[in-house]
């Protein structure tokens, strides 16, 4: 059984990622990757970060701590006019290798339009560089996010080739798991001359 984690980058409470998050970790249960005790949705609308840098009052010792134990990250973002969310970015200064190093993660961009891919795009630009995150060849855009991925069983047919895409990259994320794994425990990560990206 595999520990994966969400992170939901909304900043808004009661947000869509938040939504489209625990739909994914559900998915995730019922097709027996996970269960209820190896998977966390880390939801930044509901228990937000602090602008880094920040003291010690924030969440981030516990998402610290789920991140860390996670074998594989799933990141959604909604879009913001045409950007990523404030929430998703702080987040990414907060993380570092010691959560995310060499772990594989599948992005998905979340828009209540046509919209998506742009979050897709500036996340797998830049947010790897210091925690080393990897982000897998496949991406999920959840588009018109307010009429699927509201129930288990697709209410349209966009929402059924949803579910099939989501079903499809969630095999792949688990793979890409399994096959991480000896790959972390092989490399040495205590290197300060290399602490940080290039």
């Amino acid at each position: 059984m595999l520990n994966i984690a969400l992170a939901a980058g909304s900043g808004r409470s009661n947000s869509q990622s938040g939504k489209v998050a625990r739909f994914i970790r559900q998915r995730l249960i019922q097709l027996g990757h996970t269960d209820d005790a190896q998977s966390n949705v880390i939801d930044l609308g509901l228990a937000p970060l602090p602008l880094w840098p920040a003291d010690d009052t924030g969440p981030w010792g516990l998402y610290s701590k789920q991140l860390a134990a996670a074998d594989a990250v799933v990141i959604i973002s909604p879009e913001w006019n045409g950007m990523a969310c404030p929430a998703i970015k702080n987040f990414f200064i907060y993380a570092s290798k010691a959560e995310l190093a060499h772990k594989p993660a599948l992005l998905v961009g979340v828009s209540s339009g046509i919209g998506g891919a742009y979050p897709i795009s500036e996340l797998r630009a830049s947010s790897y560089k210091n925690c080393r995150l990897c982000y897998l060849p496949e991406h999920l855009i959840v588009r018109r996010v307010e009429q699927v991925m509201n129930s288990v069983e697709p209410s349209s047919e966009d929402d059924q080739r949803l579910h099939a895409r989501l079903d499809y990259d969630l095999d792949i994320l688990v793979k890409y798991a399994h096959a991480l794994r000896p790959v972390r425990e092989a490399i040495d990560m205590s290197l300060p001359a290399f602490a940080n990206g290039m």
